[in-house]
């Protein structure tokens, strides 16, 4: 017998060999039919994968994001299966399963595929799950795989064989269909009820225009009907709340070819909100002793090599800025531009593996002169802010009494991201944190973190986004890509795990989701549409103070060691702002809106009531706007529900004469006879309030 721990610490006897989907079934048959895959120490593992040792097993059901990855890729396998099918001959590359759904690459032998043909796919999707056919894997050696999908005639699979290590690769096999994937995969095909493919595509192999085009199928399965019919719903209103779409409505922000894909021109309009935002989180950081500070955007390589972003970042980096000399003595020497490239790769490459000699001298057709190393005298855009707020605390001496030093800056930070990943403001090249380091004692740590997390939970309540998880990112024992001593790891995760445990809210521990400095709690946010969207962050890092060697000189008179905690309460302002655009539809809350009063009058002969009421409201910091157009007053209306003002003026004889507003609201409610002074007063405490519902009384 083995002892099986739970997720709540109780602890369950199962004989060696038996599953996780065993262990369920001796829990609750209810929950047998409901396991899909297990979490098995921290990995993710088939639900029928024997279990032989002692450990800690998590059953994965819909509710999980593991759980819902197994269903979807083993969908892909079904839609494989049923292709192979309707389409014999048809030669597979990659179907690897997404945020939401799936999709398979497909070479269909210079036969046309269409959304003509999605239908039939389905219908054979769902009279194969209905089978309940296993999903079975198979140990198979390199040389035995590559046997196989060599007899099938399949190139995608024999190419991608061909690059891995020789050893064991696995297959997974159902109904007679044999794929190449590490999985894991549900139980059985009867777990997948609703079935509904959503677009076709091209898509090169491996991405490189170079090699075969093949036809990328998109789908999403669902275990019920009902599922995949809320869903649907679901995606229709998200198209229409799409943040690339209203920022282009209401002209919030732009991004244009010519400045760059990824990088974010914020227009008058969503200056605004991103103004009111900055403005917002500023003040709550005054509330909590935070100095604000200002940083170049870009910083020396060694700075980012002694932080480890540099070269442990690398794919997600712009290339360095070699420093003007180097590069000089570097063209001297005759060295082509792929060269130089190929130098400054071959020292990241040393610095990631801890070699750091300089590399040989030897160069074809040209003498080396200028040693690699030299190279690093250049620059990097700024991948983080927190090696330039190091500095800042480093510049001065510090006491036990300082302590705790908050520094917070919006700072811009850039990151590659390959074009085909970007996406409006929320997958971007260029954007700025609220950013935030703080370093203190260790005695300081739990209260440091609660501060912080306090702020992020006031910032979501007063944005109405009252529903997120949080996630506690740990680091995977089995991975050396963290840096730092274990002991100093152990007491980290600690203070992170005690700290989600005080909000009140469902948390989740994931090994390997640690930054490779310290652990840090994610708040997964959930917007109106149910979807997930990770914003705030905080990460407690022991390791970063050592590499830059900081100290401060302790009550003993003694250099001692400060602790050092990130936090983002928004994370990205570019995200953040395409998130909220998203969540309320454009439909900002009064003290958000780029536009909180339009001014309409009647006729033009009310048009100095009008103006005078814009400079009043103007006055008490208020925006607001006078449409006096020649447009009839409907359309003026309908103007500015479509600009989504959420107070909307009309003006004429009566209001003039008795000193009064007449509300409309995007909802449609009116409010006639508002007196001025009162109608000024209530748009002040809406707006200073930062009331997330717009309401006006009439007196």
């Amino acid at each position: 017998m083995i002892q099986i721990t739970l997720p709540d610490g109780s602890v369950r006897p199962l004989e060696a060999g038996q599953s996780a989907l065993d262990l369920a079934k001796a829990i609750s048959p209810n929950l047998a039919r409901a396991t899909l895959a297990a979490k098995v120490d921290g990995e993710v593992r088939d639900a029928t994968f024997p279990l032989t040792r002692d450990c800690a097993v998590k059953l994965l059901t819909w509710d999980d994001p593991d759980g819902r990855h197994a269903f979807w890729h083993s969908s892909a396998h079904l839609m494989a299966e049923a292709l192979e099918a309707l389409y014999p001959g048809a030669k597979f590359g990659v179907g690897p399963a997404l945020e939401n759904g799936f999709y398979y690459d497909v070479d269909f032998g210079g036969r046309a595929f269409s959304a003509a043909d999605f239908e039939k796919v389905e219908a054979k999707m769902k009279e194969i799950a209905r089978g309940d056919h296993p999903y079975r894997r198979e140990d198979v050696s390199k040389a035995q795989a590559l046997d196989f999908f060599g007899k099938k005639e399949d190139p995608y699979k024999v190419d991608l064989i061909q690059g891995f290590e020789d050893g064991t690769i696995t297959f997974y096999r159902q109904n007679g269909f044999t794929d190449l994937c590490r999985g894991p995969h549900l139980p059985h095909t009867g777990f997948i009820r609703a079935v509904k493919l959503l677009s076709v595509a091209g898509a090169y192999w491996k991405g490189d225009e170079k090699n075969a085009q093949l036809t990328r199928i998109y789908g999403i399965t669902f275990p019920k009907q009902k599922e995949l019919d809320e869903w649907l719903v679901a995606q229709e209103e998200a198209k229409k709340r799409d943040h690339r779409k209203i920022g282009k409505d209401l002209k919030l922000f732009h991004i244009d070819d010519e400045v760059g894909q990824g990088l974010v021109l914020w227009t008058p309009a969503g200056s605004v909100v991103r103004q009111e935002l900055q403005t917002y989180i500023s003040g709550e950081l005054s509330k909590q002793g935070y100095s604000q500070v200002f940083t170049p955007h870009i910083g020396k390589l060694s700075l980012y090599k002694t932080s480890g972003h540099f070269p442990y970042y690398k794919e997600s980096q712009f290339p360095p800025i070699v420093a003007p000399e180097s590069l000089a003595a570097a063209m001297g020497e005759n060295c082509s531009c792929s060269e130089l490239i190929h130098r400054i790769e071959a020292v990241s490459a040393k610095l990631a593996s801890g070699v750091n000699e300089r590399s040989g001298s030897e160069v074809i057709g040209a003498e080396r002169v200028l040693p690699d190393d030299k190279l690093l005298d250049g620059f990097l855009l700024k991948p983080m802010n927190c090696p330039h707020h190091i500095k800042i605390f480093a510049s001065q001496p510090r006491s036990y009494r300082d302590l705790p030093v908050r520094l917070a800056e919006f700072g811009t930070v850039y990151r590659w991201e390959q074009s085909g990943e970007l996406t409006g403001m929320t997958r971007v090249r260029g954007f700025t944190q609220d950013d935030a380091h703080l370093f203190c004692t260790e005695e300081q740590v739990p209260a440091e973190i609660l501060g912080c997390l306090s702020l992020v939970r006031t910032v979501l309540t007063t944005l109405g986004m009252s529903q997120y998880r949080v996630r506690v990112g740990l680091r995977d024992p089995d991975s050396a890509k963290y840096t730092g001593l274990p002991e100093n790891w152990d007491k980290a995760e600690r203070a992170c795990r005690d700290a989600a445990q005080t909000l009140g809210v469902p948390f989740t521990e994931e090994p390997g989701e640690a930054a490779f400095y310290g652990p840090k709690i994610d708040f997964v946010v959930k917007d109106v549409l149910g979807r997930e969207w990770q914003l705030g962050t905080v990460q407690v890092d022991y390791n970063l103070p050592i590499r830059f060697d900081l100290s401060y000189n302790g009550a003993d008179n003694q250099p001692h060691r400060p602790v050092m905690i990130h936090r983002a309460p928004f994370g990205s302002l570019e995200r953040f702002c395409g998130v909220l655009i998203e969540h309320f539809a454009g439909r900002f809350p009064f003290w958000l809106s780029p536009q909180q009063v339009r001014v309409l009058t009647v006729n033009e002969a009310f048009g100095a009531y009008g103006k005078a009421l814009v400079a009043r409201l103007s006055a008490a910091g208020l925006r607001a706007e006078l449409d006096e157009r020649g447009e009839s007053l409907g359309k003026r209306v309908r103007d500015a529900q479509l600009d989504q003002v959420p107070a909307i003026l009309t003006l004429g004889k009566r209001e003039e004469d008795e000193k009064t507003v007449s509300v409309r609201l995007l909802s449609g409610e009116q409010v006639h006879g508002v007196p001025l002074e009162s109608f000024i007063q209530q748009c002040v405490e809406l707006h200073r309030g930062r009331a997330l519902e717009t309401r006006f009384a009439a007196s």
